[in-house]
């Protein structure tokens, strides 16, 4: 199928949406890959840069290298990520520090959506299969309630290393590569390269990201092809397991002090919004929610009306 100029526009919007969603520590930019479409010709894509695509440009020249790596494809959605992150990462910082409840309240109506469309392309459910969803909402909670590490670490070595754990975490729906990245106490170092525009930092994280990238989309290419129900009922576990760490209501229990010298939460928990001091935002909070379920199932109108 030939694309257009509009369908690779419409491709970066998506990669817009993967980018946003990457920058909050919590939301996953493979969900948001799943959800409109592209995640299994992302990973096929991806899949495809390797060491025979280099006999290739070298044999065949670069046209027909670039064509068999879905260059076009790879080029919008990652055109499009990156702008997104260079562009609203003050943006999602700073409504994480002043209305956090807001944004999360969007996401999760957003994610508790895609937990719906995610399951809905499961062909036949079985034994194994609830079984694979219940393991992977075990794994995704259980990392929600791990404690991010006191020390943060800036050293090269670290940044390409958390680069490349994130971003394996990054094309897993349900599982957040920023939060990783928060786990590994690489998250504020490599936001505040990229608002400062550090490019060793970048460079060396991006060079992690690449490696991370080509290795582990082969894994996740290979388990679609031969046993794609029981992945995505992985995937759906992996989602629902995810919610805890969205959910827009949380109480403090221990704080830290940033570089700056600012106190900042360190350990929260999930609590009702009932009990929170921030209940006056209940309606505005229950509308992005809606907003942002309703988004999702408007995007998946649109993708069937395009089959």
């Amino acid at each position: 199928m030939k694309r257009t100029i509009k369908d690779y526009l419409v491709i970066g919007f998506k990669g817009l949406a993967m980018g946003a969603a990457d920058v909050v520590p919590g939301v996953s930019g493979g969900t948001i890959a799943f959800i409109s479409g592209i995640y299994e010709e992302l990973l096929g894509s991806i899949s495809n840069i390797n060491l025979e695509l280099l006999k290739t440009l070298k044999n065949e020249g670069f046209k027909i290298a670039w064509q068999k790596a879905n260059g076009n494809f790879l080029l919008a959605l990652f055109s499009g990520i990156f702008i997104s992150i260079v562009s609203l990462a003050k943006l999602i910082k700073w409504l994480l520090e002043h209305e956090p409840i807001l944004l999360w309240s969007f996401f999760f109506g957003l994610v508790l959506a895609s937990i719906i469309y995610v399951a809905k392309q499961i062909t036949k459910w079985n034994f194994l299969s609830i079984i694979a969803l219940i393991i992977g909402a075990f794994i995704a909670y259980y990392i929600t309630t791990l404690n991010p590490l006191v020390n943060e670490n800036s050293s090269l070595l670290f940044m390409f290393l958390a680069g490349a754990l994130a971003i394996c975490a990054m094309i897993l729906p349900g599982i957040s590569g920023a939060f990783i990245l928060v786990l590994l106490g690489a998250y504020k170092p490599i936001l505040s390269a990229v608002n400062d525009r550090d490019l060793k930092t970048i460079t060396v994280v991006g060079l992690g990201a690449i490696v991370g990238l080509l290795s582990f989309s082969k894994v996740l290419k290979w388990l679609f092809a031969n046993y794609k129900n029981y992945t995505l009922a992985t995937l759906t576990g992996f989602i629902i397991g995810s919610l805890n760490k969205i959910w827009p209501w949380k109480e403090t229990l221990t704080w830290r002090t940033n570089s700056h010298g600012d106190k900042v939460p360190f350990n929260q928990q999930s609590i009702s919004p009932f009990s929170f001091d921030g209940e006056s935002q209940l309606t505005f909070a229950i509308i992005l929610a809606i907003i942002g379920f309703g988004l999702i199932l408007l995007m998946e109108k649109l993708a069937v009306q395009k089959k």
